[in-house]
């Protein structure tokens, strides 16, 4: 399956917003590891959350 992330893309988790804004570390197969504002690194299944990608235009 094809995600329309990639490395160094700026994403939120939707269902937990109060992550703040992360960063995509690395993708490998349907996970995602996520360094995010206020909760730090994390690791995300694609297959489970749908990061939603960010606009980083600031």
């Amino acid at each position: 399956m094809q995600y329309d992330i990639e490395p160094g893309n700026f994403v939120i988790n939707p269902a937990e917003k109060s992550w703040g804004i992360g960063q995509i570390q690395s993708i490998i197969k349907n996970k995602a590891t996520v360094n995010f504002q206020n909760a730090g690194k994390k690791v995300i299944n694609l297959d489970n959350i749908n990061l939603e990608k960010i606009n980083n235009e600031q």
